[in-house]
């Protein structure tokens, strides 16, 4: 089951658990999917991290890929 969340952020969540599996953005054109809810290996993988000069200062970023502290374009 699902649940539609705030018609602003177009977040649709799991009704049971309020994991969030997908948002609609930018007016529509895209769909931002929450990997933990395929089922299916992703056929993408990363390649950087962005906005790390704001994450918490505790989490640990374990992999080789480049950082950014702002997205990089």
């Amino acid at each position: 089951m699902l649940l539609v969340g705030d018609e602003v952020l177009n977040d649709t969540r799991c009704a049971t658990c309020g994991s969030l599996l997908f948002s609609v953005v930018r007016d529509g054109a895209y769909v931002h999917v929450a990997l933990g809810s395929l089922i299916d290996t992703p056929s993408i993988r990363p390649t950087h991290h962005i906005f790390v000069g704001s994450k918490a200062p505790w989490f640990e970023i374990l992999d080789d890929l480049p950082q950014f502290d702002e997205h990089a374009s």
